[in-house]
């Protein structure tokens, strides 16, 4: 066993894995899974530049994980940066942070690179499994960035766009500074086409009708799946492998988008960072189910961070 530390750090949260990993054996065994939502990205699709606070949001959470790694005796770290950062003017100040606190420089990685990450660790798991058709369409939606990836035992092609949850939401649910509460029929629609727009775009190289089971990863995804599974509370373990079928994805979709902050933020198993961003992170996942036909979602609570552990590895 080699024992490793991953953190991804995206547009919307951070994340830390550290688990001990078995290349022969296929066995990943965590140790300590963590998320903390920074929102690295606020304001970039705008300014073009992480924010100072944002930056600081990040920087006291790399601090807490850095205390993790030490604890836990992770004998290598990879840290991958995604979207944010690689739109971001400033990100050599954020390079700079991460190395100063974890003694490792941030990977910023292309999409592509991004899109392997995430099919890796959605599917490796998989492998095994007789009763999911493949090849799997493994659609990893972010905060800036959505990544589409289809393949069998590996990536056959792949595909980053700009669509994510943060980004849907700043762009076009935010007036004055405010998110609409709810939105406009106007601003969901306007979202909707900015969104097809970009599934035509991964369509160009990304075979996204041949595939045969979608697999779902991020947030966003596993929020919808808590709230169909009305569960008390967040729990990984109700969630992982779970089904959400299209229909249900569409009335929960409906629902967050005429509902209002109040109401979105009772939901008890809604981390409080995904409030006002969960409705257009819905819309990208239903969006997506509708453009391919596909009758549910298997949700997958292993993504980019496992792949960056198995990297490792």
């Amino acid at each position: 066993m080699t024992r490793v530390a991953a953190v991804d750090c995206g547009t919307n949260s951070i994340r830390l894995l550290v688990a001990d990993c078995d290349p022969e054996t296929g066995e990943l065994v965590d140790l300590d899974r963590r998320m903390t939502i920074v929102r690295l990205g606020q304001g970039v699709d705008r300014t073009g530049r992480l924010a100072p606070e944002a930056l600081e949001r990040t920087f006291a959470a790399c601090r807490e994980y850095a205390a993790v790694i030490k604890e836990r005796g992770a004998e290598r770290l990879r840290f991958v940066a995604t979207s944010a950062s690689r739109d971001a003017e400033n990100r050599d100040e954020f390079v700079r942070g991460v190395l100063d606190i974890l003694g490792v420089e941030p990977e910023v990685i292309t999409g592509d690179q991004e899109a392997e990450f995430s099919f890796t660790g959605a599917t490796r798991e998989l492998a095994g499994s007789d009763h999911l058709a493949r090849p799997y369409l493994v659609v990893d939606i972010g905060g800036g960035s959505t990544e589409f990836v289809v393949g069998d035992d590996h990536v056959r092609a792949a595909r980053s766009v700009d669509v994510g949850c943060v980004r849907m939401t700043e762009r076009h649910l935010v007036r004055d500074g405010v998110v609409s509460d709810p939105p406009t029929v106007a601003q969901i629609a306007a979202m909707r086409a900015d969104i097809e727009a970009a599934l035509d775009l991964a369509e160009e190289t990304v075979p996204l009708r041949e595939a045969r089971t979608l697999v779902g990863l991020a947030g966003s995804v596993t929020t919808v799946s808590a709230i169909a599974q009305e569960l008390p509370e967040y729990d990984s373990e109700a969630i992982h492998h779970s089904r959400v079928s299209h229909d249900r994805v569409r009335e929960i979709t409906e629902w967050l988008l005429r509902s209002t902050h109040a109401e979105r933020a009772a939901v008890p198993s809604m981390h409080p960072g995904r409030v006002d961003v969960i409705g257009a992170g819905a819309l990208v996942l239903l969006t997506i189910m509708e453009r391919i036909g596909a009758e549910e979602v298997v949700v997958s609570e292993h993504d980019i961070l496992d792949g960056i552990a198995w990297s490792l590895a």
